[in-house]
């Protein structure tokens, strides 16, 4: 009576494993496509010929400032921006156990906003670059604010008490920070085009400066598959297998903290991102945290190089920034994922 059900659950594995192979050279395929549309289109069209030879230093000096000083850093910009998000959003909906959790739940987008506006209002600051810090400082805090409110009391960050608390302190500051953009026109014009979520005029030297913390951000991530794979069965069996619960939940926060606010820090709030992306690695993977994650960080750029084409071309020559096009993708998304009855399985 038993060996039908355990002869039916065997191909189960290496089917998962051929349909993860799969999709993940379907993904790497679809951003070496982004990558180049990326390099290609904008205000002035480029063949990919003509971006090859710029970037093999066989272009014309026109071609040259397009490609390697315009279009290459805001490509790098949107990798990088994006797999900080994509990997935080999966951490984020993996130790909340809330499928519809994003990176702005804990508070990292108002925190950056309100900084920024905090800055210039006070200091006069207008400088993009100098403005990556107290985006990055703010996000920060708010986040470890965020942290600290929700875990009150209980000795552990609480997952619902998180949300919570991310999404009262993210309202608040938002009020703030709208009375300091309309009582300032100077915070206005600064902020308008990082609040909408842009790569127009992210040049390597301000993506440098925050890429290390991607990086480490994204080491961190990669380092908690296995924990966050024993937790979603429940912490007395996580602890059981020898998981740190307590020390997993806090290195998840902390990872979320430093990518998204460095990607909020970068280019600005890019909604949704963190929300989708980890629907389509879960649907590629199935539920282990060890592939959500870097398919997450493989997808995620994806999304923010192909909205930031489209917003390039929609109206050109003038351009829609990246962030409201993955708003009016994002937004259909969730709720069409709030309506699925299964979309709480983790």
């Amino acid at each position: 009576m038993t060996s039908a059900p355990v002869q039916a659950a065997a191909p189960a594995r290496p089917a998962r494993l051929g349909r993860t192979a799969a999709g993940t050279l379907v993904l790497a395929a679809v951003f070496a496509v982004a990558v180049a549309l990326s390099l290609m289109m904008g205000a002035n069209p480029l063949p990919l010929s003509a971006v090859w030879a710029s970037l093999t230093g066989a272009g014309t000096p026109d071609t040259d400032f397009v490609v390697q000083g315009l279009r290459v850093p805001r490509t790098i910009a949107g990798v990088v921006a994006g797999a900080a998000l994509g990997v935080a959003g999966a951490l984020m909906q993996s130790f909340s156990r809330n499928p519809l959790a994003d990176p702005g739940v804990l508070g990292v987008n108002a925190g950056a906003a309100f900084a920024v506006a905090l800055t210039v209002a006070v200091f006069g600051i207008q400088n993009s670059l100098l403005l990556v810090w107290p985006a990055f400082l703010g996000a920060l805090v708010v986040t470890v604010a965020v942290a600290l409110v929700g875990s009150a009391g209980r000795g552990r960050a609480d997952p619902i008490r998180l949300v919570l608390a991310g999404v009262a302190v993210g309202a608040v500051l938002s009020g703030i920070t709208s009375g300091l953009m309309l009582s300032d026109p100077d915070a206005f014009d600064t902020m308008r085009g990082w609040n909408a979520g842009s790569l127009l005029g992210r040049g390597l030297e301000v993506i440098l400066p925050v890429a290390p913390f991607v990086a480490l951000g994204l080491l961190v991530a990669f380092g908690l598959g296995r924990g966050l794979n024993a937790i979603a069965l429940g912490d007395d069996l996580a602890q059981a297998q020898g998981v740190r619960v307590g020390r997993v939940r806090v290195a998840s926060i902390a990872a979320v903290t430093v990518l998204a606010g460095a990607a909020t820090a970068l280019v600005g709030p890019l909604s949704f991102v963190g929300l989708m992306v980890p629907h389509v690695a879960r649907w590629i993977a199935g539920p282990d945290q060890r592939l959500i994650l870097p398919l997450s960080a493989l997808a995620a750029p994806i999304v923010v190089l192909l909205a930031d084409v489209l917003g390039r071309v929609i109206i050109a020559p003038a351009e829609v920034p990246a962030g409201i096009v993955t708003a009016f993708v994002g937004a259909p998304v969730l709720i069409a994922l709030a309506r699925r009855r299964r979309a709480a399985a983790l």
